[in-house]
């Protein structure tokens, strides 16, 4: 799995970090950032979860 955020959707409300920081972050200049790409196995399902949180869907998830 690969994700990426829609910049121009994308309000950086700290949602999806929260869920998932090890993926997700908010850097100094307040804008979220994935981290961590290709995404583990094992965070699959919460990144799905952020994705489905997210006010604006701005979480785009691409599946292998």
């Amino acid at each position: 799995m690969k994700v990426t955020i829609d910049k121009d959707l994308c309000i950086d409300c700290g949602v999806c970090e929260a869920l998932v920081p090890e993926v997700f972050s908010i850097n100094d200049e307040g804008f979220t950032e994935v981290i961590l790409n290709p995404v583990p196995e094992e965070l699959q399902d919460a990144v799905r979860e952020a994705a489905e949180e997210c006010a604006t869907e701005a979480i785009i998830i691409e599946e292998d």
